[in-house]
């Protein structure tokens, strides 16, 4: 295997960003290489990109996968209609990251649509508000039975606006809008939605997202309303034993099966799994295909006859992903029909959470750390709750991380804006695959990156700065700074240190920077005299350990006076002769004094820059001697 190849796997090793597959080639062909070489090595890129788009899809699914656990875990024990509609709303809202939302039902007897559950409405207009059929955003995703998404409501002109709907919208604050239908066949029976009160573009993923919870939703009211005709049908027929255990045994099953659906993906199953757990319960064989009979697509999540087999498409959002094909059983009552449907919608969403895996868990990580920079004032409870999900040490001390990327740029100090994009992205990605690896934190801000790591036994916030700039810099090969603050005991805990972490992190990595120590890593105690006035705790007894320590040691331990010494010394002017008269010793006392200074703190103690610190430290050592006595 040539080291062009190499080079291949070892970008998607790493997970490098688009653009670096780009650069075997680019060697390749600086170097001279052939034609026949150069399209070997197309061919190893296109591959590579391809095998890299797969990686991609795969952790965006099993980020969706992680949703859908906590999903199913709030409906596991759920059983009235409310109970389940209050979930699917928060749960929607959660996942899709907006401030709002909601659930609307028509009301046939009234002619109109009403507010059935909120979710992050603070507005009363809002939660009570009725529309008339057909209008509003509501009305013509009821109308056309499909999704639609506006990114400012007021100036979006495809739908019918009326002054109390615009009102109600105006008094919540809503801009960016997505409404999905809640289906029944070809019936249009509400619609959810997800809404935020600032710009937003939704994504084809979200819409589709958002498009399989309404389904839940709907087969959650359509299974509610069975469950209440089949409670009144056995009220009525209560003589009718027979007919009551027949019944009642068909309830039992898919009770069964919602609880083996959610037991299963709660542990971490898949389609086949779920297709193995449809099958003992229905009695008949289950089969997941990426195949889609046409009938099956037309019938809207429900269930159609094929021959002797039934089938149910597996969908998300109007793409088709496959189906459910139950074999063996020709006949099959309303509540196996619906439960074979609900398998298909479990399998629908285990597809389409794994899709978005990766890139989830990153934003994630990162939401959270900004929550600590930017509201440390929230629930602590749930910062907590956040961080066991991602699986993060929340207990062990932690250091903030400032880091960004250091390159000689163009001569008049510009950079292309599109190359500090990409430098950005590259970088943030960098981080968040170190921050995965540590159970840390990372986040993009301030034209760089900034982490939360927790420090390991026998670590220390430097030595933490030197690793992670070696780490960034060997993944983006090029130069990466960090910045280290002091350690902090607990953040979930203590998150309003979090912010004032950040910030002496910065100031270490401007520090650097000026140093030009570009490429280095480095917390305020690597800094000298500047890290004690960049740290926000003022280690003053750390400084005058790291400067003089080692002399006030040996005086302690010999009984010598080499701290009154160099104290006269400098206060001299670094005159050995005036040293002397001060002392009232003799000037080669004073000599072999110095000299053992000098192998005490190294042979550029007396250099500017040393002279200045150990100066300093002399004054807060007998500054601190005499608070001491007193």
């Amino acid at each position: 295997m040539s080291h062009e190849h190499v080079s291949y796997l070892e970008l998607l090793a790493r997970g490098a960003a688009t653009e670096a597959y780009d650069r075997p080639v680019l060697l390749a062909r600086a170097s001279g290489a052939g034609p026949e070489a150069l399209a070997g090595l197309e061919e190893a890129k296109q591959l590579a990109l391809r095998v890299r788009a797969e990686l991609e899809g795969r952790r965006r699914r099993e980020a969706e996968l992680s949703a859908l656990f906590a999903t199913a875990h709030d409906l596991a024990g759920l059983r009235d209609l409310d109970a389940v509609l209050r979930a699917i709303v928060q749960r929607a809202r959660s996942l899709l990251g907006t401030e709002v939302a909601y659930l609307s039902l028509n009301d046939p007897a009234a002619g109109d649509t009403y507010m059935r559950v909120t979710e992050g409405s603070v507005s009363a207009r809002f939660q009570q508000l009725r529309l008339g059929m057909g209008e509003g955003l509501g009305g013509l995703v009821a109308q056309t039975a499909r999704p639609y998404v506006t990114d400012d409501y007021f100036d979006d002109a495809r739908f019918q606006h009326t002054r109390t709907i615009d009102t109600a919208v105006r008094d919540e604050g809503l801009v960016a809008i997505l409404g999905v239908p809640l289906s029944l066949g070809s019936q249009v029976i509400g619609v959810l939605f997800a809404a935020d009160r600032r710009a937003r573009v939704f994504e084809r993923e979200q819409v589709a997202l958002l498009g399989s919870f309404a389904a839940h939703a709907a087969v959650a009211i359509d299974t509610a309303n069975l469950l209440a005709e089949t409670r009144s049908a056995l009220a009525e027929l209560e003589r009718a034993n027979d007919i009551i255990r027949e019944h009642s045994a068909v309830i039992e099953r898919a009770s069964e099966v919602h609880d083996r659906l959610s037991e299963l993906v709660l542990r971490g199953g898949g389609v086949h799994d779920v297709a193995e757990a449809v099958s003992e319960v229905l009695g008949g064989t289950v089969e997941f295909t990426e195949t889609t009979a046409g009938a099956a697509r037309r019938a809207g999540g429900h269930a159609v006859r094929d021959g002797d087999d039934w089938v149910a498409a597996v969908s998300a959002g109007g793409e088709h992903l496959g189906a459910l094909v139950l074999r063996g059983r020709p006949g099959l009552d309303p509540v196996d029909l619906r439960t074979l449907e609900r398998a298909a919608l479990v399998t629908s969403l285990l597809l389409l959470a794994r899709r978005t895996a990766g890139e989830a868990e990153q934003r994630v990580r990162g939401e959270l750390l900004d929550d600590l920079l930017d509201a440390p004032d929230r629930d602590r409870r749930l910062l907590r709750e956040r961080a066991a999900r991602l699986r993060t040490d929340s207990a062990a001390p932690h250091v903030v991380l400032a880091a960004g990327i250091d390159r000689a740029g163009p001569a008049d100090g510009t950079e292309p804006q599109g190359r500090e994009s990409a430098d950005r992205q590259r970088l943030w990605s960098a981080a968040s695959h170190l921050a995965a690896t540590r159970s840390g934190l990372a986040s993009a801000r301030d034209g760089g990156t900034v982490l939360l790591l927790p420090l390991r036994p026998g670590e220390d916030a430097a030595e933490l700065a030197r690793q992670a700039a070696r780490h960034l810099g060997g993944a983006l090969r090029e130069p990466v700074t960090v910045g280290a603050s002091a350690p902090v005991r607990a953040p979930l805990d203590h998150p309003d240190q979090v912010a004032g972490a950040y910030q002496e992190a910065r100031r270490c990595l401007d520090a650097l920077r000026l140093l030009h120590r570009t490429g280095e890593g480095a917390a305020a105690e690597d800094l000298g005299f500047l890290g004690l006035l960049l740290a926000d705790g003022r280690d003053i007894g750390g400084f005058v350990e790291r400067t003089i320590g080692q002399v006030v040691a040996y005086d302690g331990r010999r009984g010598t006076d080499l701290v009154r010494t160099l104290d006269a010394y400098f206060a001299s002017g670094m005159s050995p002769a005036r040293t002397k008269d001060d002392l009232h010793v003799h000037v080669n006392t004073v000599a072999q004094r110095l000299e053992r200074v000098g192998r005490l703190l190294g042979p550029d103690w007396q250099s500017p820059a040393r002279a200045l610190e150990i100066q300093l430290a002399l004054r807060l050592h007998a500054l601190s001697s005499a608070v001491s006595r007193d």
